[in-house]
């Protein structure tokens, strides 16, 4: 841990944060995580499906117990499982909307059975469980070069596939019904998306856990919505808050030594509430201006 704490000098500050081999790797994968988590929660927040990326961070439990047990790595582990639960909510739901009771009755039907499996792989594993524990709340600081280079692989390759159904996935979030008139795959997109979706749970545990999994999946695009509605700018602004919150989460955790995951979701939740907080201020005195604007009408 650092000798000394934060000063003004922003270089000295970033070497002395990137002096160690342990926090290279937590800044490496935790910007992978970060772009990956911040794109894909935009599309989380605008189609409503919130309560899907909170059962497939559940899902991460047993995943990396299975893969503990099984003495594999606990991210492949953590990618299987969401992979699987990702494609039985988009079968079970293929078709109706993001929302509707199909999708809400798997999810909650796949969400139990999960844990069930969770508590399983957990009593079956002879060894140490603080490994199984420590992805409850973020191993971001102890990732290995391996965990890394997986890391590397899914983000590039989620972020490339989200690229190329980005446009017609707004489209379909937006109206499915004329999308479909027009020859949209909207129930294959639903289903693309979600694989998409538990890819980045799955790295994105890493950072928070699967316990704080909203901080990184659904802060960012909630609070970039309630800037703009324009899609572009409302997804490169749920990147760069992702970013921000990541990095600042990192420095924080590493001059402190207090959890990565708290000051991640205490910066996350804080923001979308000043964000609230601003919004409403602002309506609250723009409908007084309009109830105190004199009328210029002359009766007649």
């Amino acid at each position: 841990m650092p000798q000394q704490g934060p000063s003004w000098d922003l270089v000295a500050d970033i070497q002395l944060l990137l002096q160690f081999h342990f926090m290279q790797n937590a800044f490496v994968a935790g910007t992978l995580v970060a772009l990956l988590a911040g794109a894909a929660g935009y599309f989380v927040v605008l189609r409503g499906q919130s309560f899907a990326a909170h059962m497939l961070s559940q899902v991460g439990f047993p995943g990396a117990a299975a893969g503990v047990l099984l003495h594999v790595s606990p991210v492949l582990g953590l990618i299987v499982f969401c992979l699987a639960a990702a494609l039985g909510i988009g079968w079970a739901g293929r078709d109706l909307d993001a929302g509707h009771r199909a999708e809400s009755a798997a999810v909650g039907s796949i969400l139990a059975f999960s844990l069930g499996l969770g508590l399983l792989f957990f009593r079956l594993y002879a060894g140490s469980a603080a490994g199984i524990y420590s992805f409850l709340f973020g191993t971001i600081l102890g990732i290995s070069d391996r965990d890394v280079q997986l890391t590397l692989v899914v983000a590039v390759a989620s972020l490339a596939a989200l690229t190329l159904i980005g446009r017609p996935l707004i489209f379909a979030t937006v109206d499915p019904d004329v999308a479909e008139a027009r020859s949209v795959n909207v129930p294959m997109l639903s289903i693309a998306f979600l694989v998409i979706l538990a890819f980045a749970v799955a790295i994105t545990v890493q950072i928070v856990g699967t316990l704080l999994i909203f901080a990184l999946l659904v802060a960012p695009g909630a609070s970039a919505l309630q800037l703009t509605a324009r899609p572009g700018r409302a997804l490169s602004l749920s990147v760069v808050l992702s970013l921000a919150f990541t990095w600042l989460g990192l420095a924080l955790a590493y001059f402190t030594d207090l959890p990565v995951g708290f000051f991640i979701t205490s910066l996350a939740f804080a923001t979308y509430v000043l964000i609230r907080a601003a919004k409403g201020a602002a309506a609250v005195r723009g409908g007084r201006l309009r109830f105190r604007e004199p009328s210029f009408a002359t009766p007649t």
